[in-house]
């Protein structure tokens, strides 16, 4: 039952997502364009790199 239940909200929620888009697209030269998401892929890489070798320095530590 819990699975049936799951699998029709999964699909109403994109039923809901795709009638929330829509409406005219900002113009680039009014200054209303796209957000840049290069700083933020690029901290969360370093991030998972260090976490990575983190965990990798604690595991030789131990054994």
């Amino acid at each position: 039952m819990k699975k049936i239940l799951l699998i029709c909200f999964c699909c109403l929620a994109t039923f809901v997502s795709f009638a929330q888009t829509g409406g005219p697209t900002p113009d680039p030269n009014e200054g209303g364009g796209g957000v840049p998401i290069d700083g933020g892929i690029g901290f969360l890489a370093a991030a998972g790199v260090a976490y990575g070798a983190k965990k990798l320095w604690e595991k030789k530590k131990t054994e």
